[in-house]
C-alpha cells in the first residue's frame, strides 16, 4: 500500500516532468498566439469608434459604450474563466471565448442599432476576450519553474502585441470595407484561428489536477503572516492602484498631444512606441523575477513607473513626449506579470486560474477607473498636470503595498507549491 509520503513524492516527479519540456515551450507558443488573436476585444471599439457614431448618428459619449461595457464584461468573465480553468482546464474557457467572440463580431457586424452592437461588446466580446488574457497567463505558470516569470512575461504580452497589430489591421479595412464588414472578417478570422489553438492547448498539467500544492523536492516554500484573502485583497487593491495610475499616458496620451497642437497621429505614434518598449520591459521582467523573485520585481517596477509619471509634468515638448512615453512603455511592462508569479508562489495551483483572474481584472477596472477619473480631473482644471499628479499619488499606494508584501511574504525553508 502506498504512503501519503511516497504518494506526494510521485505526485512530485510527475510534476517536474513535464516542467520546462519542449512541449512546454510549443504550449507557451500557442497560448501567446491565442492571447495575441484572442484580445483584439481590447482595442477594436476603440478604433471603429468614428465610425460607428457616424454610421448611427450618436453623441461620442453614446459610441463609447460599446468599449465601456465590453470592458465590464471582461471583468467579470475573467473570474468565471479562471473559475472554468481550475476546473476543467484551460481549452474548456479559450474555446468557449472563441465562440463568444466569433459569435459576438459576427452579431455586431449586423447590429440595426448602437444598442445591438453594445450587448454584442459586453455579453459576447468582453467576455470572449477575457478567457485569453487571466486564465492563460495561470495556465503557462503551470509548465514551468526555473523560467516561470519568462513564461508568464511571454503569455503577458500577448494583450500589448494585439494592441501594436490589431489596430492598423483594423483601421485599414474600417476604411476600405466599412466596420461592419470588418467586424464580420474578425469574427470568422477567430474561430478558424482559435479553435485550432486551443484544442493544442487540452492536455492539462499534473499540478492543477490536485488541489493542494504539490511538493517539489529542494524548492522553497513561500510562507506569510497574512491570510489567504488578505494576500488576495492586497494584490488586488496594488492592481487597481497600479492600474489608475498607468491608464493615464495609455488612455489619454493621444488628447494630450492634440491639445498641445501636435495632432492625434502623434498620439497614436506615441501610444505605439509605449506599447512596444512595455514588451520589452514585461520580458525583461520575467527573467529578473527568476532571479530575485516577483515581489521585489514589483516593487521596482512600481517605483519606476511612479519616477515615469513624474517626468511627464515638465514635457511638453513633442521630442521630450516621445522619450518620457517610451521610458513609461520600460518602466511599468513588468508590473501585472509580477502579480500572477506571486499569485503562483503563495496559492495552491488548483486555484492558480480563479486567482490570477480576480487581481487581472482589478487591474482592467484599474485602467477603466482612471482613464475616466484622468478626463474628469481634465474637465475640472482643463488641464492634464493634475491628472497626472493623480496617478502619481495612486502609484505611491500601490508602492506601498508592495513594500507591505516585501515584509509579509516571508520565504522559509519548506517545500515548493
Amino acid at each position: 500500500m502506498t504512503s501519503p509520503h511516497q504518494q506526494s513524492d510521485s505526485q512530485a516527479r510527475d510534476a517536474a516532468a513535464e516542467q520546462e519540456t519542449p512541449y512546454a515551450w510549443v504550449r507557451l507558443g500557442a497560448s501567446l498566439l491565442l492571447s495575441t488573436i484572442g484580445s483584439v476585444g481590447m482595442w477594436s471599439a476603440v478604433v471603429v469608434l468614428p465610425a460607428v457614431q457616424a454610421d448611427f448618428a450618436v453623441a461620442r459619449a453614446d459610441a463609447s459604450l460599446p468599449y465601456t461595457v465590453a470592458m465590464i464584461g471582461f471583468v467579470v468573465g475573467q473570474v468565471m474563466m479562471g473559475r472554468l480553468a481550475d476546473r476543467f482546464g484551460i481549452a474548456a474557457p479559450a474555446s468557449a471565448g472563441t465562440i463568444a467572440l466569433g459569435l459576438g463580431y459576427i452579431a455586431a457586424s449586423q447590429a440595426g442599432g448602437l444598442w445591438q452592437v453594445t450587448v454584442a461588446y459586453g455579453l459576447l466580446i468582453g467576455m470572449g476576450c477575457s478567457a485569453t488574457f487571466g486564465p492563460v497567463i495561470a495556465d503557462v505558470s503551470h509548465w514551468f519553474s526555473r523560467r516561470r516569470g519568462l513564461a508568464v512575461a511571454v503569455a503577458s504580452c500577448g494583450s500589448y502585441l494585439a494592441g501594436t497589430v490589431w489596430p492598423p489591421v483594423i483601421q485599414h479595412f474600417t476604411q476600405s470595407a466599412g466596420w461592419r464588414a470588418t467586424h464580420l472578417g474578425i469574427g470568422l478570422f477567430c474561430l478558424v484561428t482559435m479553435l485550432p489553438l486551443a484544442l493544442v492547448l487540452r492536455r492539462r498539467p499534473h499540478a492543477a489536477r490536485h488541489p493542494h500544492p504539490v511538493p517539489i523536492v529542494g524548492g522553497p516554500r513561500r510562507a506569510t503572516s497574512l491570510s489567504p484573502n488578505a494576500v488576495q485583497g492586497l494584490l488586488m487593491a496594488a492592481g487597481v492602484a497600479c492600474c489608475v495610475a498607468m491608464s493615464m499616458p495609455q488612455v489619454h496620451i493621444v488628447a494630450l498631444c492634440a491639445d498641445l497642437g501636435y495632432g492625434a497621429t502623434r498620439g497614436a505614434e506615441m501610444l505605439s512606441l509605449m506599447l512596444g518598449f512595455g514588451i520589452v520591459s514585461r520580458l525583461a521582467s520575467g527573467w529578473i523575477a527568476d532571479r530575485i523573485g516577483p515581489v521585489i520585481t514589483l516593487l521596482i517596477g512600481s517605483g519606476m513607473q511612479a519616477v515615469s509619471l513624474l517626468l511627464y509634468l515638465p514635457s511638453d515638448a513633442l521630442m521630450s513626449l516621445y522619450v518620457v512615453s517610451a521610458l513609461f512603455g520600460l518602466f511599468q511592462g513588468g508590473i501585472v506579470p509580477s502579480y500572477s508569479l506571486i499569485v503562483r508562489e503563495y496559492f495552491p495551483p488548483a486555484e492558480a486560474g480563479t486567482r490570477i483572474s480576480l487581481v487581472l481584472s482589478a487591474t482592467v477596472a484599474g485602467m477603466a477607473l482612471g482613464g475616466w477619473m484622468s478626463g474628469a480631473i481634465f474637465d475640472w482644471t482643463l488641464s492634464y498636470q493634475a491628472a497626472f499628479l493623480n496617478g502619481f499619488l495612486w502609484n505611491l499606494l500601490n508602492l506601498a503595498i508592495a513594500v507591505l508584501l516585501l515584509f509579509k511574504l516571508r520565504p522559509q525553508r519548506l517545500a515548493a507549491a
